[in-house]
């Protein structure tokens, strides 16, 4: 995997990734930016958001649930002092369906963050991981 990250002015960078795609990153005014981006960190918790959502979903349909929606809310805390690392973050999966079990529904998530999701198991050498979920019956 490749990636490349370009200055671009004061704290404001353009990430571009090895399979093509751009995100522009730039920090509050406060710290030299003029926020025009999406904060490192954030895109951190993205990722990791992301990773598991991946996950989820895949494990999910290999099991025939029928998902209509996955969100996942992320809740993070870091240190106070440098380097200001995750050290707790909380994943709240709302996945919604027609009569999904809640059994899978678990399984998956656990499948997820205890042997699939590259980034949440490298993000939990530093931080507490938990997770949580809720299903939600989708409308006719």
């Amino acid at each position: 995997m490749k990636a490349r990250v370009k200055w671009i002015e004061d704290v404001c960078f353009m990430g571009e990734s090895g399979s093509g795609h751009a995100v522009v990153m730039d920090g509050p005014p406060d710290a030299g930016g003029r926020n025009l981006g999406i904060r490192p960190m954030e895109m951190l918790l993205l990722g990791m958001g992301g990773c598991t959502a991946f996950d989820v979903m895949l494990i999910l349909r290999r099991g025939r649930q029928k998902v209509t929606d996955c969100v996942v809310e992320l809740e993070a805390e870091r240190a106070e002092s440098d380097p200001k690392v995750f050290t707790r973050i909380h994943a709240h999966f709302v996945v919604t369906g027609h009569a999904l079990s809640p059994e899978r529904v678990r399984r998956a998530v656990e499948l997820s963050a205890e042997k699939y999701c590259s980034a949440s198991i490298m993000l939990g050498k530093t931080a507490e991981i938990t997770h949580d979920f809720e299903i939600v019956e989708a409308a006719e």
